[in-house]
């Protein structure tokens, strides 16, 4: 048996991080060569120490522009004219993209996959929308459609 610290989550094993005793063959055909694990000695306990101190500090200042972030867009209203049909239905849909660039021309630049849209928009109206910035930041911005 040996020691190892996991560098990676190993399913069945234990999450990145942990110190765990698993069997030589393991390590030496699995764990090693695919990069998944240290042997645990005192150098490379202080080595993922670190590297846990980094991720943790970098992840603070994530969450803390995502906040920034959010407070700007609490307060955003992005309106986007269309072309519709006599009915008021939409030629086409508004998609993720279409609403981001939007945002982005208000000035708060964002991604596309960070919002929360569950289906095309194909109607006019007034949408409060999630914005998942972090995975602990959600913020709305309400997305006027209308018409053009």
């Amino acid at each position: 048996m040996i020691k190892v610290i996991l560098k990676e989550d190993v399913a069945g094993l234990g999450k990145s991080g942990e110190v765990k005793q698993v069997k030589d063959g393991f390590a030496r055909n699995f764990l090693f060569p695919r990069n998944l694990a240290l042997i645990a000695t005192g150098y490379n306990l202080e080595q993922i120490e670190a590297d846990a101190k980094k991720k943790e500090a970098k992840n603070a200042l994530e969450k803390k522009k995502a906040q920034e972030l959010a407070q700007r867009l609490a307060n955003l209203s992005v309106t986007i004219a269309v072309e519709v049909n006599e009915d008021g239905k939409l030629y086409g849909s508004l998609t993720q993209q279409d609403i981001a660039k939007a945002v982005s021309a208000e000035g708060a630049e964002i991604e596309k996959s960070s919002i929360a849209l569950d289906s095309p928009i194909k109607e006019l109206g007034i949408y409060d929308l999630d914005m998942k910035l972090h995975p602990e930041v959600v913020s709305k911005v309400k997305v006027w459609v209308v018409k053009k």
